[in-house]
């Protein structure tokens, strides 16, 4: 039997060619911070954190459903992976986490460009997607700010079919 997972709501607001510009709404993220600037570091040691959270992992052994995308913001600087938590849970409901090093926030809504590969995501993936990104935003007059994120939208034991995506913050008048 096939499990639903919650997808965070967007809208297409265009398309371009190989590429969008979506608008999504503000949500409710945890989110570890991580020191570490490859996607396997950050992938795997935030990953096992946040989902230990919603497994259970909390002051009320709340489980929480799991969503997508997974997000990753990398950088030199300090890195972090955030899951959306399911629309039914505001932050004021979420139960405090038994590990330290797990932080709530209510995002703000944003536009941002997206660009969408598939396989199994690499450093060199997201630096390759991250310039073509950069790429079709010059030649569509489009300025983008900030760092570009990663989406990931498929178990690891997902094979077939996967979905990854890069975004970043673009200017857009809605």
């Amino acid at each position: 039997m096939a499990s639903t997972i919650y997808e965070q709501p967007y809208k297409v607001i265009k398309s371009l060619p190989d590429a969008e510009i979506r608008f999504y709404p503000p949500a409710v993220m945890a989110t570890v911070i991580s020191t570490a600037n490859s996607y396997k570091e950050v992938g795997s040691k935030g990953f096992r954190q946040l989902a230990n959270y919603i497994f259970g992992g909390n002051e009320n052994n709340t489980k929480i459903a799991m969503t997508a995308p997974v997000r990753m913001q990398l950088s030199n600087k300090g890195s972090s992976m955030s899951f959306v938590m399911p629309p039914d849970m505001p932050l004021q409901q979420l139960p405090k986490p038994n590990q330290t090093g797990i932080k709530f926030e209510n995002t703000p809504a944003e536009y941002v460009a997206a660009i969408r590969f598939g396989g199994y995501a690499s450093d060199s993936d997201i630096q390759n997607y991250s310039k073509k990104l950069t790429d079709i935003l010059a030649k569509n007059n489009i300025t983008h700010q900030g760092n570009f994120r990663f989406l990931g939208y498929d178990a690891p034991y997902k094979f077939f079919s996967r979905r990854n995506e890069i975004i970043v913050t673009v200017q857009w008048k809605g």
